[in-house]
């Protein structure tokens, strides 16, 4: 019967056997190790990331070849551990580094893009507003001349206007001085019949007149005849 102190011992030393598992199958691991993967779908200039050599523990143990002893296969495989997580932490790291980098980098195009947007948006704006103040000055200084040249024309309507109104009260006025010098004259009768008969208009036009004109007598004065004779044609 196996002593409690033996089997103690037996289970917290590995046997060979499983040693041997543990090392063939760390070998096989690191054998079939995936290559770096690159970007092959984007140019070299856009794939910054540069790559580290494979590490010296791969395959290590091919020369000498690997060792039967558990314990030196525990040291080998403690080891290879330890130095995989520092090489991991130091890898993480540096990827991180990177990442940070880039970050930076994007960051910092942004905002260059940003600026130049905020620029361009300033000067167009500028712009605008110096066009728009172009255009108000060219707008107000051809409502100036338009009102100037609006108060020329109605000055020279105006002015028309009351030259023809003076025109026509001055024809009238001779008119009427002429009418005024002529009805202080003696007409005798044969004189005032040719004075009637010489106007066709009011035969043609008014016959009506005319008789009342002959029924008139013939010694009216001058001045009551042509005032007749000028109401019956302004009818």
């Amino acid at each position: 019967m196996e002593s409690p102190l033996r089997r103690v011992a037996r289970t917290a030393t590995p046997s060979t056997a499983k040693a041997r598992s543990l090392v063939s199958l760390r070998y096989v691991a690191t054998e079939s190790a995936p290559s770096p993967v690159r970007c092959h779908h984007h140019p070299p200039s856009e794939c910054p990331h540069d790559y580290a050599k494979p590490s010296a523990f791969l395959r290590s143990w091919k020369s000498p070849p690997p060792t039967t002893d558990p314990a030196e296969a525990q040291k080998k495989l403690a080891l290879l551990r330890r130095e995989y997580e520092k090489q991991v932490k130091q890898r993480r790291w540096q990827y991180t580094y990177e990442m940070e980098l880039q970050r930076q980098e994007r960051l910092r195009k942004d905002e260059a893009r940003r600026k130049a947007a905020r620029v361009a948006n300033e000067e167009r704006k500028a712009a605008k507003a110096a066009a728009a103040e172009v255009a108000a000055v060219e707008r107000k200084v051809f409502k100036k001349d338009f009102r100037k040249t609006l108060l020329k024309e109605r000055a020279e309507k105006l002015e028309s206007w009351r030259s023809k109104v003076e025109l026509q009260e001055k024809k009238r006025g001779d008119k009427a001085e002429l009418l005024h010098s002529q009805s202080s004259m003696w007409i005798d009768d044969n004189e005032l019949d040719k004075r009637i008969t010489v106007r066709p208009s009011l035969t043609l036009h008014n016959p009506p007149a005319m008789n009342v004109l002959s029924l008139l007598p013939t010694a009216f004065n001058v001045f009551h005849t042509d005032f007749i004779i000028h109401s019956f044609v302004t009818i």
